[in-house]
């Protein structure tokens, strides 16, 4: 077999039921595929080759003891490399969230997906870089350095998730964690062309304070939507160290379903979003396809202004994840990346602008305004990022100029957050096509809220309708 690498994770264990493909193979062939781009890519923190392998060996004497095709508790990811976001603790190995003053600090105690993962027989062989705090879109720190998009250097495979985006793209993982407060896990699926599923809040148990934070949310990155369905299943549910969790969903399995008969609501610009060409010709081409699967596909239109929801999302991280990270960061403040500074600063504007009262007001009006548009449909589908791409060293700190026109934050050039406001809603990011520039673009599929069966219908109706999977980009 050749580029294993790039192979589903449902195919692999497939294959391992079936005794056709070892675990040491795989993991060899993403090891080898590591050493061999990491270097242009610049997505991996740390590595446990040895010890992956190791690990590979014994799920392969594992798979012996099974019966052919068998698949028991323990085994749902037997076996497969995953890469982790650095932001998920591991315990023994580094916990730095990409701040320079925080090397050296290890972990004490697994993050409960990083837990879930383990139990389910899956193997993190890398971790993956973000921005400081996970608080940017692009994605470089003075700790790690640029991590660059495998389909155009230049550019930016996102952020936060960014690392995870990236080393699924060049074939470095074959599944990834990743998470999203404000479009963190979607908008680098959007740049990478992969599969980014932010779940509802409470499905997917977090870690620490910041687990209270009804923005925030930990979950999957794949290269399918197969793939992100299978590594969602195992990381939900209750869990005691997160008692906001739920149980997981009761139909893991929704996703296979015809989406016949269904409706779905088309909203290009959510409002005034200032949407690029190439971004809106390649929504409008995926919705087209989404008809041809069955779907009626209507367009509409939400009252919604950019520059409120930057207002709106700013004014939260005020009151909640820009103390956190004040804190975090106290008498380092000289060592900070300019955006973090920028975030910092933005957060406390907003916050000193705006009671917390005067936040939860808009959001509740946002969210009503989402309820009413989507009465009637089962789902919403919009591009996930108005902008194409963002180039690999950039801060932004003056905003972002697109289409002749200058924003004043380039968070209005995204469309993920409203959906970190109504968190209840779960939502997929599948490709949707290329940009001008060679660099993937995505679509946001968003459900009624927990209606996670839905909302992987539709994705996975999308990727047979309109298939991605086989696209890669030439490192």
């Amino acid at each position: 077999m050749s580029k294993l690498h790039y192979m589903s994770a449902m195919e692999a264990l497939r294959l391992f039921r079936r005794r056709e493909l070892s675990p040491v193979e795989l993991m060899q062939d993403v090891i080898d595929r590591c050493e061999a781009v990491n270097p242009v890519v610049n997505a991996l923190t740390e590595t446990m080759f040895e010890e992956s392998l190791s690990a590979a060996r014994e799920a392969e004497k594992r798979y012996v003891q099974l019966r052919p095709g068998e698949a028991t508790p323990g085994t749902e990811l037997l076996g497969l490399p995953v890469a982790a976001k650095e932001k998920h603790a591991l315990r023994g190995r580094s916990f730095t969230q990409g701040l320079i003053h925080q090397a050296g600090t290890v972990a004490v105690e697994d993050h409960p997906v990083i837990e879930r993962i383990a139990a389910a027989g899956g193997i993190v062989h890398a971790r993956t870089t973000s921005p400081e705090f996970s608080c940017a879109t692009v994605t470089h720190s003075p700790l790690w350095g640029v991590t660059r998009n495998p389909w155009n250097p230049r550019y930016s495979p996102g952020g936060s998730s960014g690392g995870a985006g990236a080393s699924l793209a060049a074939g470095m993982a074959t599944l990834a964690t990743a998470s999203d407060i404000a479009g963190s896990t979607r908008l680098p699926a959007s740049f990478t062309g992969t599969v980014g599923y932010k779940a509802p809040y409470g499905r997917i148990p977090g870690m620490g304070v910041l687990a209270a934070d009804w923005y925030r949310g930990d979950g999957p990155m794949a290269r399918t939507v197969a793939d992100a369905a299978l590594l969602a299943g195992v990381m939900s549910g209750r869990h005691r160290r997160d008692h906001a969790t739920v149980e997981a969903a009761s139909d893991p399995a929704g996703h296979f379903r015809t989406v016949e008969g269904m409706r779905v609501a088309l909203c290009i610009r959510l409002g005034d979003y200032l949407v690029a060409p190439d971004v809106e010709a390649n929504t409008r081409r995926t919705a087209a396809a989404l008809v041809s699967a069955g779907c009626e596909v209507e367009e509409i239109v939400l009252p919604w202004h950019s520059a409120d929801i930057v207002e709106t999302i700013f004014t939260h991280f005020g009151y909640i994840l820009g103390p956190a990270m004040a804190k975090a960061t106290a008498g380092h403040e000289d060592q900070l990346a300019a955006y973090t500074r920028k975030f910092l600063s933005d957060a406390a504007v907003a916050a000193r602008r705006n009671t917390f009262l005067e936040g939860l007001e808009a959001e509740h009006r946002m969210q009503s305004e989402l309820a009413d548009a989507m009465e009637g449909f089962d789902a919403l589908l919009c591009p996930t990022s108005a902008v194409p791409q963002l180039i690999a060293e950039g801060d932004y700190l003056d905003g972002i100029t697109f289409g002749g026109e200058h924003l004043d934050h380039y968070w209005q050039a995204h469309m993920t957050s409203p959906f970190n406001i109504a968190n209840r809603c779960p939502v997929i990011s599948v490709p949707s096509g290329l940009s001008n520039e060679g660099v993937p673009t995505g679509i946001q599929i968003v459900g009624h809220p927990f209606a996670e069966g839905t909302v992987f219908r539709i994705a996975a109706a999308l990727e047979t309708v309109a298939p991605w999977e086989g696209r890669r980009p030439s490192l």
